[in-house]
């Protein structure tokens, strides 16, 4: 017999649903409880409701534990690549051997984009933030490929629009970070895998040659990993429902990435940088700021420490911490920014106060670092997000649409005035 929880309003009782995720995630369903009862639940920025039921991404946060279809980050991080990660998000399994190497084809088939894109390209000043023009050249391919509008393709031209997505996102990456910089875009190079491929576009400069260092590009790749899904994250959430409106792959993305472009989500790692420089322009006294940090009356913050979902250790910072020694070992940087950064890191791994509350430095802490190291400027990190979190945003996009999910309609509470009489304005 299945669960149900009861709810009583004014002496009336509703049975509700109770539904239980394969991890024995507990959820009370009220999709009909305005229907029975004329109510609705509240719950500002959806913190405990549960929009979706998803296959693709579980996270423990309490435990510390992130999965991807079954498979742990820890273990993804380890053994696999960005590219299969993006298969198996997508798709629902790891692929063989066949189906990786057609993927990666299909993929280097299609990261030249159609000339006309630098004409739009060309319209943003060197001022606009590269996540403007990240988002404004991903929507845009809506105009390249018509058919992309239609809610009913067939199975193989969705399959072309993920491709088409995957495959084009670092070339406007680079672009955009180009463009900020006023210099020519470069071309994809196809003979070189999807992070070294992105990483020459950025940097290889005219007349020069340029080959990327695979320690850098394996970085890099980590990283991607990490960042490939998020369970419904504000981003993703935004994916879904843009999605939900049968709105195209390109439209509902690009929804994401403006989503994703606000500092409350994707510019964390930027905000741990600007921290760092600000302790370094104050002279660099370690001690004062974390004895600011301990103050509960001081409005600092330590950027980078500590998760909202993570109440323990965040499972991709034990992961990527090891990249950016690597990163920083081989590239030798002397830089006193990163100093202060590993001076923190070893005081709140030691510190009883950060250890006690669990503020332990977190993946925005570790990938601001490494950026910051490989010359990236602040004003990409949250593009170099983007390109990691898009196979978990089109895999969502793609799970709503085959499970023909509803489109989002949330409720509200009303506050404002009642019902009141118009005024003419010579009376008012």
């Amino acid at each position: 017999m299945s669960k149900t929880a009861e709810l009583n309003i004014d002496g009336k009782t509703y049975s509700l649903p109770i539904f239980t995720g394969t991890e024995d995630e507990v959820a009370i369903d009220i999709g009909k409880l305005r229907d029975q009862s004329g109510v609705v639940t509240l719950d500002p920025g959806y913190k405990n409701t549960g929009a979706t039921k998803s296959a693709i991404t579980y996270l423990d946060g309490d435990n510390g534990i992130l999965r991807y279809r079954g498979y742990s980050i820890e273990e993804l991080a380890e053994k696999s690549t960005f590219i299969e990660v993006s298969y198996l998000l997508i798709f629902g399994e790891l692929p063989g051997k066949d189906q990786l190497q057609r993927f990666r084809d299909d993929i280097k088939t299609h990261t030249l984009v159609h000339e006309d894109v630098k004409k739009i390209l060309d319209g943003f000043p060197s001022t606009a933030h590269p996540m403007g023009v990240l988002a404004s050249l991903f929507c845009s391919q809506t105009a390249f490929y018509p058919e992309s509008l239609d809610p009913n393709r067939a199975s193989e031209s969705v399959y072309l629009s993920i491709i088409r997505s995957l495959a084009k996102m670092p070339t406007f990456a680079a672009w955009a970070y180009k463009n900020a910089l006023g210099h020519p875009a470069n071309y994809p190079d196809n003979s070189l895998e999807y992070c070294s491929r992105f990483m020459k576009m950025m940097f290889a400069l005219p007349a020069e040659p340029y080959q990327p260092d695979p320690v850098i590009s394996a970085a890099i790749d980590k990283l991607l990993i990490l960042h490939a899904d998020h369970e419904q994250n504000c981003s993703t959430s935004t994916v879904r429902m843009v999605g939900s409106s049968q709105a195209s792959i390109y439209s509902s993305i690009s929804a994401g990435i403006n989503a994703l472009w606000g500092p409350l989500h994707g510019g964390a790692n930027q905000e741990v940088i600007v921290m760092l420089e600000s302790i370094v322009k104050d002279g660099g006294n370690i001690d004062k700021w974390i004895a600011k940090a301990k103050d509960k009356n001081d409005p600092f913050r330590l950027m980078g420490f500590g998760h909202r979902v993570y109440k323990n250790f965040d499972p991709r910072a034990k992961i990527i911490k090891k990249a950016a020694d690597d990163v920083l070992g081989k590239l030798g940087v002397k830089d006193p920014i990163l100093d202060v950064a590993r001076n923190l890191e070893d005081i709140a791994l030691r510190d009883p106060y950060f250890i006690e509350r669990k503020l332990y430095p977190n993946v925005d802490f570790y990938s601001g670092i490494i950026y910051r190291a490989l010359g990236i400027p602040v004003e990409m990190f949250t593009v170099m997000f983007a390109i990691g979190r898009l196979p978990g945003w089109i895999a969502q996009w793609k799970e709503m649409r085959e499970n023909k999910e509803p489109i989002g309609r949330p409720r509200q509470i009303y506050t404002g005035q009642k019902e009141r009489a118009y005024v003419p304005i010579t009376k008012r």
